[in-house]
């Protein structure tokens, strides 16, 4: 993964058969802090098999994640609302469930579809920015 905010980089294992893997995840953790304020919170592990199996989906397992959004504190999610639109209040980025990402070498409209036909959690298609949003919440999109 790359981190578009921090310009860093993560390559991980983070998950052995049916166990995560306890450092991994927190390095993980760290990798997608708020990027504004530098606050860490844990991130449900189930958010990162769904990129996993979201990159297969996508014919691109390989490929670099590019990382937009990931862990956002109130503060910081407020912020965006007041700036931007389309910016939940209780958006699921507070509660370390949601993430905003591109796939280098994919459409971002293939990268949606592809999300889309997973039916795992919310879809939103940011075309005018470039990247999608993934959650774990119920299986909606926009």
């Amino acid at each position: 993964m790359f981190h578009t905010h921090t310009g860093e980089r993560i390559d991980i294992v983070y998950r052995v058969g049916e166990s995560y893997l306890e450092a991994a995840l927190a390095r993980l953790d760290h990798f997608l802090r708020d990027h504004r304020t530098g606050d860490v919170h844990h991130f449900d592990p189930r958010l990162f098999d769904l990129l996993s199996d979201l990159t297969a989906s996508a014919g691109h397992p390989e490929s670099e994640i590019q990382v937009i959004c990931g862990y956002r504190t109130p503060w910081s999610n407020e912020l965006l609302r007041t700036h931007t639109s389309g910016v939940a209040k209780n958006s699921l980025h507070m509660q370390a469930q949601a993430i905003d990402i591109r796939l280098s070498g994919v459409n971002t409209a293939d990268f949606r579809n592809a999300a889309l036909q997973l039916h795992r959690g919310g879809v939103g298609y940011y075309s005018r920015s470039d990247f999608i949003h993934v959650d774990l919440g119920r299986v909606r999109r926009w």
